[in-house]
C-alpha cells in the first residue's frame, strides 16, 4: 500500500542512529507519521524543519501501521528564511505545535487545515497584519476540529448585528444590548473576527487571542487530554506588542 501527497512538516523524533519518525499534516490524508531513513543525519535534517512543505510518498503494509516516508521534493523551506526574525520562528513553532497536538493521527478532517495553514505561513512577511490573520486561523482550527464558535447571531435574540461578546459557556455570540448586567462574565468579540473589513488594533488582537486561547485550552485540548503547547504563550506577547 502506498500513496503520495503534499505535506507540511510538524516535527519529528529520532529513531535509531540516524532515522527520523516524521510527523506531517498532508493535503488529503490528514496528520500522518512515517519513518525517514537517514532523516536525522546532518546532511538531511535541514529539509525536515517544522514549517517546511514537502512532496512525499508513504509506503507501508497497512494504513494503521508506521510506514516509510520518502521525500521527493522540498516545496517550500520556511524556517531557514527567518533565522534573523525570532517572532516569525516563534509563529512557525506555535502553528506546528498546535496542529501536532490537536489533530489525531490519521484524522483526514485535519486536511481541511492544510491550505489555510500553508497560506498563513506564506504571509509571514506581512507581519503588521499577520497577527489578525493568525487569530482568524485559530478560529478556523477550532471549527475544523469540531469546536467552532457560533459568531453569526446573538444567542439570546437571534439578531445578527451589534454582536460584541462571546459566552464562555456556549461559544455563541451575544449582542451588546443583551449583555448588560453580565458583561464581566463574557469575552469581548473583536469586530475583525466577524467583519473582514474591520481594522484590528493591538487591543483587538489581544482580545481575540484571549478568546481563542480559552476555547483551545478548555474545549479542544481538554478533549484530547493534553495541555495547550507552551510555545503559544510565548508567541502571544510578540503578536500584541
Amino acid at each position: 500500500m502506498d500513496w503520495r501527497d503534499q505535506a507540511l512538516i510538524l516535527g519529528g523524533r529520532r529513531f535509531g542512529e540516524s532515522g527520523l519518525i516524521l510527523d506531517v499534516l498532508t493535503a488529503t490524508k490528514g496528520r500522518r507519521s512515517g519513518l525517514v531513513y537517514g532523516g536525522a543525519s546532518r546532511k538531511k535534517r535541514a529539509q525536515f524543519e517544522p514549517g517546511n512543505s514537502v512532496e512525499l510518498a508513504w509506503t507501508g503494509r497497512l494504513e494503521e501501521q508506521l510506514g516509510r516516508f520518502t521525500v521527493a521534493e522540498v516545496i517550500t523551506s520556511r524556517a531557514g528564511r527567518y533565522l534573523d526574525r525570532p517572532e516569525a520562528l516563534a509563529a512557525i513553532n506555535t502553528i506546528t505545535a498546535l496542529l501536532r497536538g490537536a489533530v489525531d493521527e490519521g484524522d483526514t478532517a485535519g486536511s481541511a487545515l492544510y491550505g489555510p495553514t500553508t497560506l498563513l505561513l506564506d504571509t509571514l512577511d506581512t507581519w503588521p497584519v499577520w497577527p489578525a490573520l493568525y487569530a482568524r486561523w485559530e478560529l478556523g482550527l477550532l471549527s475544523a476540529l469540531g469546536f467552532g464558535l457560533d459568531l453569526d447571531s446573538c444567542a439570546l435574540s437571534g439578531a445578527n448585528d451589534g454582536l460584541t461578546h462571546v459566552s464562555p459557556k456556549t461559544g455563541r455570540a451575544v449582542r451588546g444590548s443583551e449583555a448588560e448586567g453580565y458583561v464581566d462574565r463574557l469575552f469581548p468579540l473583536p469586530a475583525f473576527l466577524i467583519d473582514p473589513g474591520a481594522i484590528a488594533m493591538a487591543e483587538d488582537i489581544a482580545d481575540a487571542l484571549q478568546l481563542t486561547g480559552y476555547f483551545l485550552e478548555e474545549r479542544l485540548y481538554s478533549a484530547v487530554h493534553k495541555p495547550i503547547p507552551e510555545v503559544r504563550a510565548r508567541l502571544v506577547p510578540k503578536l500584541v506588542g
